[in-house]
């Protein structure tokens, strides 16, 4: 498969998560609102997706992989199939007993991530309760992401893209359940967050078997290849998962504020991940093994044509997002979100954090890339010593911004982290003589600049023409009014980039139809 056409099987089934996602959020939102309630759900869920990014899909991302890759070329297909069978049994052997013991020490758990959840005795207890429900997420999630990178690298991208549209399917169905049976809703969403954790992994194993690359599970035992797993998991882990722990060290910061604080930056997060997940880490995705494969022929000129096409990739497409994002955010979160227990003023305070969440939107894409680029390499301590430092970045900012901003302060804070993560990585590959940019790239990058800088006009005007159509007004107006926003801001962006000759649009979308020769 192509590298284009890779981008668009992911892109595309990552789209269709992110909507089914929207309804999700939109359902919790009506049904669960921005209280004590949903703060402790929204907290509970956050735990295991931290270990998931840190310990399952960051850090298999960046070590399994490459190393995968690099067995399955110099060793044949039996030997990386054995590699992860052994990798398998090992993730299941540490991960079963460590989650029995978080989910035995939750109360202490969340006294670390939310502190200020400890002088709300209610609202404590239940981010206890639902966290002791969602926590066994992190097994099933793991055993997901590992088959996921098995068929990754064998240029099977379908399968570990579709996945996380169960998620949200389980989750749909189980808020539509508690009018029906009335249930409650944040007990509810958790038992179907560990569900659907179930489901992911009971479809990525008949994925692997259709592929013919089923995983052999074996009796765990540390080979000569998984020391040389975890030994990079430890640093992949940090360095994948940097996003993950800014956002938890903003949940930590934002339990210590009012009630409906850690909604706010969630439902704006959870907005903010649709173009980091369509666009992201759909080229994280499909660089990583692309990249460990030429890089292990030694193919440097390669390595530069797929370099460049995703930073072009992700600016094309990354640039408008931010504005659009930023400028629209409050009508966005008033169409999506501002019904039934979610107000007015919840509306607002989470459509100023989601503004300040899109300024890091380019950031974030250009250090997926970067970080790819290393990771191919088998070098992981690189990204990992830059993520502890734009951490420690986020956590001054934060703490700087706190008193001025509240929950506003913490979003931008992450937001410039993201940036300064991003520049460190590009400066490190620059130090080391890799350049980036080929010469289409360096003629694209101004035009690209320009021509989202006509579009932040146009958003800005039409979103202050149509303002009267998301206050007190029906759902369909404010639908009417967002599809104005959207579609006379991305007509513009096109036409601008049209203009400039800053891509040729018909030729970027017709590369997934038949691979380009820098593909073969």
């Amino acid at each position: 498969m192509s590298f284009a056409r890779a981008l668009f099987t992911v892109s595309g089934f990552t789209l269709l998560s992110r909507i089914a996602g929207f309804v999700r959020d939109t359902l919790t939102a009506t049904f669960l609102g921005a209280g004590f309630a949903a703060d402790a759900f929204f907290v509970a869920q956050r735990l295991p997706n931290l270990f998931r990014s840190l310990f399952a899909e960051g850090a298999f991302s960046a070590a399994f992989v490459p190393l995968y890759a690099s067995e399955k070329e110099k060793q044949g297909e039996e030997a990386a199939q054995k590699f992860a069978g052994e990798a398998l049994s090992l993730l299941i052997a540490i991960l079963t007993p460590f989650s029995v013991l978080v989910v035995l020490g939750m109360p202490w758990v969340i006294r670390m991530m939310a502190p200020g959840f400890h002088d709300e005795p209610e609202k404590f207890a239940l981010a206890v309760h639902y966290s002791r429900i969602t926590f066994p997420y992190l097994l099933l999630i793991s055993i997901t992401a590992l088959q996921s990178g098995v068929l990754n690298a064998r240029g099977r991208f379908g399968p570990g893209a579709a996945a996380p549209i169960m998620l949200n399917i389980v989750m749909i169905i189980s808020l539509y359940l508690t009018t029906f049976f009335n249930w409650n809703v944040g007990e509810t969403l958790a038992w179907a967050t560990t569900i659907s954790g179930g489901a992911q992994a009971t479809w990525l194993v008949m994925s692997c078997y259709r592929a013919r690359a089923s995983i052999p599970l074996v009796w765990p035992h540390m080979t000569q290849a998984c020391r040389r797993l975890f030994k990079q998991i430890g640093p992949g882990a940090v360095g994948a998962g940097a996003t993950q722990i800014n956002l938890l060290l903003t949940t930590i910061l934002a339990s210590m504020l009012p009630t409906g604080a850690v909604s706010y930056l969630y439902y704006a997060d959870r907005l903010n991940q649709l173009p980091l997940g369509i666009i992201g880490i759909a080229v994280a995705t499909t660089l990583l093994p692309i990249l460990s494969r030429h890089e292990a022929n030694g193919d440097v000129i390669k390595v530069r044509h797929y370099m460049s096409r995703a930073v072009q990739f992700c600016l094309v497409l990354g640039l408008p997002a931010m504005i659009g994002l930023g400028l629209a955010a409050q009508p966005i979160i008033q169409t999506l979100f501002q019904h039934g227990a979610f107000t007015h003023e919840d509306a607002i305070q989470t459509s100023q954090a989601l503004s300040a969440y899109a300024l890091g939107i380019p950031g974030f894409l250009l250090a997926k890339i970067f970080a790819s680029r290393f990771f191919a390499q088998h070098d992981t301590k690189t990204p990992v010593r830059i993520a502890i430092l734009c951490m420690a970045t986020n956590v001054v900012l934060a703490l700087l911004l706190l008193g001025l901003l509240g929950h506003i302060g913490m979003a931008l804070a992450t937001s410039i982290a993201t940036w300064v993560n991003a520049g460190l990585l590009y400066l490190s590959l620059k130090k080391r003589g890799q350049q980036i940019a080929d010469d289409e790239l360096k003629k694209s990058l101004p035009r690209v600049g320009l021509s989202a800088l006509g579009m932040v006009g146009m958003t800005a005007a039409i979103t202050t023409l149509t303002q009267n159509m998301f206050e007190n007004t029906p759902l369909s107006t404010q639908i009417c009014g967002l599809g104005l926003i959207i579609g006379l801001s991305s007509l513009a962006y096109a036409v601008l980039l049209h203009v400039t000759n800053a891509v040729d649009l018909k030729e970027m979308i017709s590369r997934h139809k038949t691979p380009s020769k820098a593909d073969e």
